[in-house]
């Protein structure tokens, strides 16, 4: 994804180590992603002290990043450079105020988020670091959804949602806590088959985010984790003995659940709805229509109506390249085909190894998830996701040499 042009003078020197503060700086970029819309919390939390927190912790992370890159070292990134065409594409359409002040306030968000991102790239390539830190990061919020779960199980699991397990202490959705559970246990299994980390540490993450997930009943997520980690460890197959082992066990696993489980697991995948409200996506299927239906000028048809809270006529939309159409057009819409395109080609160009499987489990979790979820051109952790694979292709740098020797300094008199 990245790339490095040469090692002349100028050239970006390659990181000596990724400085500490940079796992701060992700971990800031993780909580401004989780939103400000959600649940009911034990502990009632206006809306407007969320928003505050969660743009707080951008506005850090940017000076933070900025403090640990003061001279602006930045590799070049096709993702990011995608980013930024996304983002003048959002400021375009977002000037004519059809969204409202509102739509302004989300294009600085973006703005500081590709920013950050863009500071960050310094220490991008430096094997699985930025892999640890996303783990490490929502790892902590699941760890909120279960303290949460513990001390009030009825506001963690209200009949609101039918059930399902959401964020009792800060409002996360089941989608949410879904997808962080997926995401940071396919990793994990990578970790552990990469023998990048031991068993015990893996089962310490691995089994309480499976737990969140069941609770969750988030299709989605599941299907996520199942297909990306099928083509994940397919693609180390032909160079890793233990991802052979592990794609056995799985597949004798899979038929055994299957055979003797089959009952359960319908139920637990219809969650008691209607052959009708499952075949319309839970009531998707009529906001999709409705919005395609809508009458639409030439500009908002090539440049949409300026970024806004993913719904429409009152309702989410829930679709990530449907969503971008509504917001930032036909254009937003190939510019983010375009990154799921180059990144999954960058992915499949490079060799086997652990890293290309991570990246790999990422794009295809985020490419399933779109279709049910948005979040694709706007701030998210979907973008995050994307961001790390990214990273986790990157060519490492190599440090480069001085543009010009240092004499040795004359010793002092005293």
């Amino acid at each position: 994804m990245d790339t490095q042009t040469g090692t002349r003078s100028g050239t970006v020197p390659g990181p000596a180590g990724t400085p500490r503060t940079v796992g701060v700086v992700w971990g800031l970029l993780v909580l401004n992603t989780l939103g400000s819309a959600g649940a009911k919390t034990i502990v009632p939390l206006p809306r407007s002290l969320i928003q505050m927190v969660t743009m707080g912790a951008l506005v850090a992370a940017f000076a933070l990043a900025l403090t640990v890159n003061l001279r602006l070292r930045i590799r070049p990134s096709a993702y990011l450079l995608l980013l930024t065409l996304l983002l003048v594409t959002s400021v375009i359409s977002s000037a004519n105020l059809e969204s409202g002040f509102g739509a302004l306030f989300r294009c600085f968000r973006l703005a500081l988020f590709v920013g950050t991102l863009w500071l960050l790239t310094r220490w991008w390539g430096d094997g699985l670091t930025f892999v640890r830190h996303h783990i490490r990061a929502y790892f902590a919020v699941l760890g909120s959804v279960a303290a949460g779960l513990a001390v009030s199980p009825g506001a963690a699991l209200p009949d609101l949602y039918g059930g399902r397990l959401v964020g009792a202490l800060w409002p996360l959705t089941p989608p949410q806590i879904g997808q962080y559970a997926a995401v940071i246990t396919g990793l994990t299994v990578l970790l552990v088959m990469g023998r990048r980390t031991d068993r015990t540490s893996a089962a310490v993450v691995i089994v309480p985010s499976l737990v969140l997930l069941a609770l969750t009943h988030t299709r989605t997520a599941t299907l996520g984790l199942l297909i990306g980690l099928a083509l994940a460890i397919g693609s180390l197959l032909l160079t890793s003995a233990a991802a052979r082992r592990f794609f056995t066990w799985a597949v004798l696993c899979a038929v055994v659940a299957a055979v003797g489980f089959a009952s359960a697991l319908q139920t637990w995948f219809l969650r008691g709805q209607s052959k009708e409200n499952f075949s319309s996506l839970t009531g998707r299927a009529k906001v999709w229509d409705a919005l395609l239906a809508a009458p639409r000028t030439t500009s908002e048809q090539v440049l949409g109506v300026g970024l806004g809270d993913k719904s429409f006529g009152g309702l989410p939309i829930d679709n990530s390249w449907l969503a971008v159409y509504n917001e930032q057009g036909l254009t937003g819409v190939t510019l983010v085909a375009v990154i799921i395109v180059v990144l999954g080609g960058v992915a499949l160009l490079r060799p086997p190894s652990l890293e290309r499987a991570c990246a790999i489990f990422l794009i295809s979790y985020c490419a399933i998830a779109s279709y049910t979820e948005a979040g694709l051109g706007d701030a998210s952790p979907y973008l995050l996701h994307l961001a790390l694979a990214a990273s986790l292709l990157a060519a490492p740098a190599a440090a480069a040499p001085r543009s010009t020797p240092e004499l040795p300094r004359r010793p002092e008199v005293t």
